[in-house]
């Protein structure tokens, strides 16, 4: 048990929009153990993306019980969460979600300013992203840099406080094929090097078919379960 990360019982989240109730989550159940590599997948509208946010403590199922680390989540304040999100669970976007205005130093120095770190905060930026293969660009904007390039700045800022979980979410989406493989080599890298758990939500079967476990979602519920044994 103790090499539970995330351990979720019968998940269920519903949104409210008006008087219409939109069943996102149906009652998922999963675990996930340490250093695990594993992908979410599903057509849309089948409660991936309710499920990372859950998982990552960006929201709070409706009904059901999610430990992280072992640790009743509903339990948990806002600022505890808080904390969870920036200390525990790192996170990777499609979309990047990089400030315009900042470098990529200053980018990926944002998770420790909120985590109040002050001494060395510059030197572990700037070796995040020389573990991604950024270290001639820390003075660079966003819109100075490619896709490829601007992801890379999301994977330095998700992994510079040593998360144990990240969470990737589409995270080749809008790459090119080239730069998608060189950004799976390094998360995969991740897992071998540091046994970061590894979560990808992900459309993409060329994802799935390089993490160890995949689960599918359909209408909220889980629909199947495939290990790296089975195919």
């Amino acid at each position: 048990m103790e090499d539970l990360v995330i351990r979720a019982e019968n998940l269920t989240k519903v949104y409210r929009m008006g008087e219409v109730e939109v069943h996102a989550l149906r009652g998922v159940s999963l675990e996930v153990r340490r250093g695990e590599v594993i992908s979410i997948m599903g057509p849309s509208g089948s409660g991936k993306s309710t499920l990372m946010n859950i998982l990552g403590c960006l929201d709070r199922p409706s009904s059901g019980e999610y430990r992280l680390g072992g640790r009743l989540v509903s339990d948990l304040s806002d600022d505890d969460l808080a904390v969870i999100r920036n200390q525990r669970v790192g996170f990777v976007f499609q979309t990047f979600n990089l400030l315009g205005r900042q470098t990529a130093v200053a980018n990926v120095e944002l998770p420790m300013r909120y985590a109040g770190v002050g001494n060395g905060r510059r030197k572990r930026a700037i070796e995040a992203l020389e573990s991604v293969g950024l270290g001639d660009r820390l003075r660079h904007r966003p819109s100075e840099l490619s896709g490829g390039q601007q992801q890379r700045v999301a994977i330095a800022r998700a992994l510079v406080n040593n998360p144990a979980i990240l969470l990737a979410d589409e995270p080749t989406g809008n790459l090119d094929s080239k730069s998608g493989e060189e950004i799976m080599k390094i998360l995969l890298g991740l897992n071998r090097d540091l046994g970061t758990t590894l979560i990808f939500v992900t459309h993409d079967p060329g994802i799935a078919g390089q993490t160890e476990r995949v689960i599918r979602l359909k209408d909220g519920l889980v629909e199947g379960e495939v290990s790296e044994v089975d195919r």
